[in-house]
């Protein structure tokens, strides 16, 4: 499923390096930290690898 704006993109990003290891967990905030919990690494994947052309900034 693809991200449906940028802020969702970005946030999926900054979660799916968290959980890889690659940021710490506790420098996430609001979205991210959520997304981190609940969401696979294969599901933040496909979110962070939305193409951000033609996406909104925010849902709206």
């Amino acid at each position: 499923m693809p991200a449906t704006s940028k802020a969702q993109q970005r946030a999926a990003g900054a979660a799916l390096a968290a959980k890889r290891g690659d940021q710490p967990k506790s420098k996430l905030r609001g979205a991210s930290k959520q997304m981190e919990k609940s969401m696979s690494e294969k599901q933040l994947e496909e979110f962070a690898g939305t193409d951000r052309k033609g996406l909104p900034e925010k849902k709206g």
